[in-house]
């Protein structure tokens, strides 16, 4: 029997949620992908992660270059999305929150409407992350 498909194991992940939980973060991952047809999904760090596919200059992996963004889903159902390297990101729209150290930003989701709220500096940030790959 086959391993399932990246595709499959985010599937798989969500579908798992309570279903609130799972429309929410269902409708984030629709958001995120249909950014840019260079974002792909897998699982890393136990949970739903996106990254740019694809093809890029050579760098150290524990830069993170390729990550995008990253579920941590809260106690209360909140999905957090983690940016690795958000930092990078001249983000106009004031949606990244945190100033970590590290270089990781956050943006908290508290259920689909919310998303609808943010869905457009969402995807703004996204495309502000992807013009700073160095392809």
């Amino acid at each position: 029997m086959s391993k399932p498909s990246p595709t499959e194991q985010v599937t798989s992940h969500i579908t798992k949620m309570e279903t609130e939980t799972a429309q929410t973060m269902q409708a984030i991952r629709e958001a995120i992908l249909e950014t840019d047809n260079e974002i792909g999904e897998h699982i890393k760090w136990n949970s739903p992660a996106f990254y740019y596919t694809g093809e890029m200059k050579e760098f150290d992996a524990k830069e993170y270059k390729r990550d995008l963004v990253v579920y941590n889903l809260r106690k209360n159902g909140d999905v957090m999305l983690v940016f690795p390297t958000g930092a990078t990101i001249n983000d106009t729209t004031g949606i990244l929150e945190g100033n970590y150290t590290d270089g990781r930003r956050m943006v908290t989701i508290k259920n689909k409407a919310d998303l609808e709220v943010k869905k457009q500096a969402l995807q703004t940030v996204i495309k502000q992350w992807l013009s700073l790959i160095d392809k």
